[in-house]
C-alpha cells in the first residue's frame, strides 16, 4: 500500500454507512487537486486547502461524516474486530457452501464475497430464485468470470454465526428440493 500512487475503495459495505461515502487515497496533493479541483472567483479560499479541490461535487452533503462517526466510535480495534468477523462469517459460508452435493465455491475467500454455483447456470439461476423466495436470507445472483453465481456479501455488522448456520440451512433445502 506505501509504494501505491492512490488507491481507493468504498466504507459503504465494510462500515454500514451510505452508498456514496467512497475513499480515495492519493499520494500527490496536485494531482489529485488537478483532477477533482473546482474553482470559482467567489468561492474563499484557505491557505490549509479546499475541500472543493479533493472531490468532483462543490453542493454535496458531508459525506465523510458518517466514516468519522464510525471509524471514532469503533476505534481501530473495533474496526479490527469487526473486518474480522466478517471476513470469518464469509469463510464460514464458504464451508457451509463446500458440504451442499452439487455446490462450488468458485472464488479466493480472501474478504467478504463468495462466489457459489450449482452445476449449470440455469441450476444456479434457480437455486438464486428459491432462495430468494424462502426468504430466511436475501442473496443475490450476479455473473462471475462468465458464470452465474449466488453472490454471498457478509457486511452488515449485526450478522451472527446463528444468521449464518440459518442461512446455510436455508441454502441447502433450496438446493436439496430443486
Amino acid at each position: 500500500m506505501e509504494l501505491a500512487d492512490s488507491w481507493a475503495t468504498d466504507a459503504h459495505k465494510t462500515l454500514n454507512v451510505p452508498y456514496d461515502c467512497g475513499l480515495a487515497i492519493v499520494r500527490d496533493a496536485d494531482a489529485l487537486r488537478a483532477a477533482m479541483g473546482m474553482h470559482g472567483a467567489y468561492l474563499l479560499h484557505d491557505a490549509a486547502g479546499e475541500p472543493l479541490d479533493k472531490v468532483p461535487e462543490i453542493s454535496r452533503r458531508g459525506r465523510a461524516f458518517p466514516v468519522w462517526a464510525v471509524l471514532r466510535s469503533l476505534g481501530r480495534q473495533g474496526v479490527v474486530d469487526l473486518v474480522d468477523r466478517l471476513c470469518g462469517h464469509a469463510q464460514a459460508f464458504a464451508e457451509g457452501v463446500r458440504v451442499i452435493p452439487g455446490a462450488e465455491v468458485l472464488n479466493d475467500v480472501v474478504f467478504t464475497q463468495v462466489c457459489a454455483a450449482f452445476g449449470d447456470d440455469a441450476r444456479t439461476r434457480a437455486v438464486v430464485e428459491r432462495l430468494l423466495a424462502d426468504g430466511t436470507a436475501w442473496m443475490s445472483g450476479s455473473t462471475w468470470r462468465g458464470r452465474s453465481v449466488l453472490r454471498i456479501s457478509v457486511s452488515n455488522w449485526s450478522t451472527t454465526e446463528e444468521d449464518v448456520e440459518r442461512s446455510l440451512e436455508a441454502l441447502r433445502r433450496v438446493v436439496e428440493t430443486g
